[in-house]
């Protein structure tokens, strides 16, 4: 493992008491689980996401790309070897020791996505799997809304989140007690676009990078 520190940002969580509650179990719960989920995450997953590979195809080489929840690295190491420049963030620790590893190449921050620490138009685009279903819905738009702005008129952002009516807390199962939201087709995609985005796809898949149905974006934003 690479013996590099990544980059820290400390970010105002005081503004997010009120999900506090709801958020700090969940990144505990990747903290004292992250070498179980990685060594899981890991042994299932064979081959890029097919959402990824159609996200990158309609982007120029060297673009700026943030991975967003970038857990271990292994989308952010892809992203890489492909020509891409990316950065990768996470407000998981161990995550982000895993993917020093994983990524040694890639650039890695230390931060809340509710805070995302990046000047506007800073990206080409925004990689976000699997991570804004463990906020509660007004704290993802508010977050949708800020990546927009990050991220460069015309910029892509492509984004996976759990697809159902019923949000909760898991209290069995595989890793309980982190918090997902699930939503509805209509109800994302009216979120994305008051947040400043044009859909460009969204779809409901089943079972494919992972169990269940999810709902797969990829949107422009506008302007």
């Amino acid at each position: 493992m690479s013996s590099r520190s990544f980059l820290s940002i400390t970010t105002h969580r005081e503004r997010h008491h009120t999900t506090s509650q709801i958020v700090a179990p969940t990144i505990q719960i990747y903290e004292q689980g992250a070498a179980t989920f990685l060594k899981r995450w890991g042994s299932r997953r064979k081959r890029p996401p097919a959402l990824l590979l159609d996200s990158l195809a309609r982007l120029p080489k060297q673009s700026s790309i943030l991975d967003l929840g970038c857990g271990g690295g292994q989308d952010a190491r892809f992203i890489h070897g492909k020509g891409f420049r990316v950065i990768g963030m996470d407000l998981t620790t161990a995550f982000l020791r895993a993917a020093q590893g994983t990524a040694p190449s890639v650039p890695l921050v230390l931060a809340d996505m509710r805070d995302v620490p990046f000047r506007d138009e800073s990206f080409d685009a925004v990689w976000a799997a699997a991570c804004l279903m463990h906020l509660p819905k007004p704290e993802a738009a508010l977050v949708l809304k800020r990546l927009s702005r990050i991220v460069r008129s015309g910029g892509l952002l492509a984004a996976t989140v759990t697809y159902g009516t019923q949000s909760c807390i898991l209290t069995d199962g595989w890793m309980p007690g982190r918090y997902f939201a699930r939503w509805q087709k209509a109800e994302l995609a009216r979120v994305v676009e008051q947040s400043g985005w044009k859909i460009d796809l969204l779809r409901v898949v089943s079972n494919q990078e992972r169990k269940g149905r999810w709902l797969n974006l990829i949107a422009r934003r506008d302007g």
